[in-house]
């Protein structure tokens, strides 16, 4: 289910920064769900202001559409982790195949990925396979394992009749809405003591 405009089967579009309109080969693997132009296109724009040099987390790439839009933005780096074997090896080969730098991948599922040794992150990516409903279990890994800078600011993506329980001191800042699909914008302030 994607909300927006949908791509061509096999392929999505980077909307913007350096890579602009470059391709992604997408691997046809049940229950990929690559986030739809107009979404990232929104998210992105709330994003401007902070991309330059920020360290992101993709956390379940998936196609890795959101962490390389991030690349061809200005951001640092990126981590992607995805536990499918052959969607990574694709988000691989699309990161050579750019000449991208700065794109690690590591194969993995996100909770597994999330009990190593922390790297403080600027941005994070959570948009987990709906049919899991991983969102509240790896915010709380996220937010305890010292895995978020002071002032984080945390995508969600998730079904629009859901919302998910996300830890008390991430404030929605922006969100929105494309077909079956919510899409919002979190920012971390520090947790009372």
């Amino acid at each position: 289910m994607n909300g927006g405009r949908s791509a061509a089967p096999g392929r999505i579009r980077i909307i913007g920064g350096s890579l602009r309109n470059s391709r992604l080969n997408v691997p046809q693997l049940p229950g990929l769900r690559p986030t739809a132009e107009r979404v990232r296109e929104t998210l992105f724009n709330w994003l401007a202001p902070v991309m330059d040099g920020a360290r992101c987390l993709d956390l379940c790439a998936g196609t890795g559409a959101l962490g390389i839009e991030a690349l061809s933005r200005g951001a640092a780096g990126v981590q992607f982790v995805e536990r499918d074997a052959r969607a990574a090896q694709v988000l691989r080969d699309n990161l050579v195949r750019l000449k991208t730098t700065g794109g690690q991948v590591a194969v993995s599922d996100a909770g597994q990925f999330l009990q190593g040794a922390p790297q403080l992150q600027d941005l994070v990516f959570l948009d987990p396979p709906f049919a899991l409903e991983l969102w509240s279990v790896l915010a709380q890994q996220l937010e305890q394992g010292g895995w978020l800078a002071a002032q984080a600011w945390i995508y969600v993506e998730s079904p629009r009749a859901e919302v998910p329980v996300l830890p008390a001191n991430w404030q929605l800042h922006r969100e929105g809405h494309a077909g079956e699909v919510r899409f919002a914008l979190y920012r971390r302030s520090l947790p009372l003591s």
